[in-house]
């Protein structure tokens, strides 16, 4: 999803930047306005420039688009999972080559204990190893005639 484009100086994307990566708005405020000494200046500042809606809409943006390309989705963790059942991923892998020699190569496809994990996996996902049991009760009411 691209950035929509946004009326943001370039201190206020500076700040929004460097309190995207710090998470402490005195740190980037002072950050994006080095002449600022004075941590209560730097406070109230980046509190300021926070509430601020063009910045905050920056800032909530950016860290959408940041958690969605370090996160896996469902659909890539499905997609990975098919893969080791499959045999088509691959690691890396320390390997003796004899004489006292090793090297690290990355062709080695996934045990069979690996594949089988990713298949419980897949199975758990799909609620293959559950029994299903239907029940079908029917509840007659009963009226307690109290009143004497």
């Amino acid at each position: 999803m691209p950035l929509i484009e946004r009326k943001l100086t370039i201190k206020q994307q500076a700040f929004a930047d460097a309190y995207i990566e710090l998470g402490n708005g005195s740190e980037a405020y002072k950050h994006a306005y080095p002449n600022i000494k004075k941590d209560e200046t730097a406070r109230a500042n980046a509190s300021r420039l926070l509430t601020n809606a063009n910045v905050k809409s920056y800032i909530d943006e950016r860290m959408e688009q940041l958690k969605s390309e370090r996160v896996a989705d469902q659909q890539e963790i499905l997609e990975t999972l098919t893969s080791v059942i499959r045999g088509e991923a691959r690691a890396a892998t320390l390997v003796g080559a004899g004489g006292g020699e090793e090297f690290i190569t990355d062709e080695m496809p996934p045990t069979m204990t690996e594949r089988i994990r990713a298949a419980e996996l897949l199975g758990k996902r799909y609620a293959m190893w559950t029994d299903k049991q239907e029940v079908n009760a029917v509840v007659t009411p009963v009226f307690v005639d109290d009143i004497e």
